[in-house]
C-alpha cells in the first residue's frame, strides 16, 4: 500500500505542481494510521524526495524564476521554522485531538480557496502586474502552515504566484516546486532530529513516488492541470471533514460519559 500511495501522489505532483504534504499527511493519518506528528515529518520528507526529482527538469527547462523564488523563500524559510517550533510545543502538552482538529481546519481551507480561486471568472489574457515582492509577506504564513501540517506550499504558493506575478503557467509550477522543495527540505529537517519518523515507511514512500515522479514528467505536457486539481481539491475537501468529525467524536465522548454519570446520580 505505501508503495502505491507514494506512486499516485508523485504523479499528482508532476502533473499538477501541488500535492505533496496536502495529500501525504492526511492519507497517512486516516488510512495507515500514522500519528500525526510522525505523518507531518514523512510528508516533509516525502515532498523533499520527490521534488528533488522534480526540480532539475524544470531547471533544464528554464522555468524557474529565481529573482521570485528569492522573495517566496525570504518569508517562507523562517515562516516553516516558527510552524515546526508550533507543532513540537502542540505534541508536548499533549493536545494530539486538537493537533487533528486543526490538521482538518488547514485542509479545507486550503481546499476551499483553492476551489474559489479556480472557479472565479480570470482574463487569461490581461496583463498581471509583478507584485512579487509581496511574496516575502506572504509565504511568512505559508511557511509556518508547512511546518505545522506540511501542506500548503504548492497550492498556495501556485496561487499566490498567479495572483502576485506575470508569470506564464510553466513558470508558475516550475517556481513553486523549487519552493516547495527548499521549505519542505528545511522543515523535514526541523521535524526528523525533533519527533523522530518512521524510515521503512518513507522508504516505501518515496520507492512508489519515484516512479509516479517520472511518469508524471512525462505525461505534463499532455494532461490537463485544471480537472485533475479541481478533483484533487474537492477530496481534499473530504478529508478535511473527516478529521474535523473525528475530532468531534473524541471530544464528545468523555463529555457524554460525564453528562450520563451526572444523570445517573440519585437525587439528594
Amino acid at each position: 500500500m505505501p508503495y502505491v500511495i507514494g506512486f499516485v501522489i508523485a504523479l499528482f505532483i508532476a502533473l499538477t505542481g501541488v500535492g505533496a504534504g496536502t495529500v501525504t499527511v492526511p492519507v497517512l493519518i486516516l488510512f495507515l494510521g500514522v500519528p500525526a506528528p510522525v505523518a507531518v515529518g514523512i510528508g516533509l520528507m516525502f515532498a523533499t524526495a520527490v521534488k528533488l526529482i522534480l526540480v532539475p527538469s524544470q531547471i533544464l527547462r528554464r522555468n524557474d524564476n529565481w529573482r521570485t523564488l528569492g522573495f517566496m523563500l525570504a518569508g517562507g524559510v523562517p515562516g516553516v521554522l516558527i510552524g515546526s517550533l508550533f507543532l513540537k510545543h502542540l505534541v508536548n502538552v499533549g493536545s494530539q485531538n486538537l493537533l487533528n482538529a486543526l490538521l482538518g481546519v488547514i485542509l479545507i481551507s486550503t481546499a476551499g480557496w483553492q476551489l474559489f480561486f479556480s472557479l472565479r471568472k480570470r482574463n487569461e489574457m490581461a496583463v498581471r502586474r509583478d507584485r512579487s515582492p509581496l511574496l516575502g509577506w506572504l509565504m511568512l504564513p505559508v511557511g509556518a502552515e508547512v511546518g505545522f501540517s506540511s501542506a500548503g506550499a504548492g497550492a498556495l504558493g501556485s496561487a499566490a504566484l498567479l495572483s502576485l506575478t506575470p508569470l506564464l503557467p510553466a513558470q508558475v509550477v516550475g517556481t513553486d516546486i523549487a519552493f516547495g522543495f527548499i521549505v519542505s527540505l528545511i522543515g523535514s529537517g526541523a521535524h526528523w532530529f525533533s519527533q523522530g519518523g518512521d524510515s521503512q515507511l518513507l522508504l516505501q514512500l518515496i520507492a512508489g513516488g519515484i516512479g509516479g515522479a517520472i511518469g508524471g514528467t512525462a505525461l505534463s505536457t499532455h494532461v490537463p492541470r485544471r480537472p485533475l486539481r479541481f478533483a484533487l481539491w474537492i477530496w481534499l475537501l473530504v478529508l478535511g471533514g473527516q478529521f474535523l468529525f473525528n475530532s468531534f467524536q473524541v471530544w464528545a465522548a468523555p463529555n457524554k460519559g460525564v453528562a450520563s454519570h451526572v444523570a445517573a446520580l440519585p437525587p439528594k
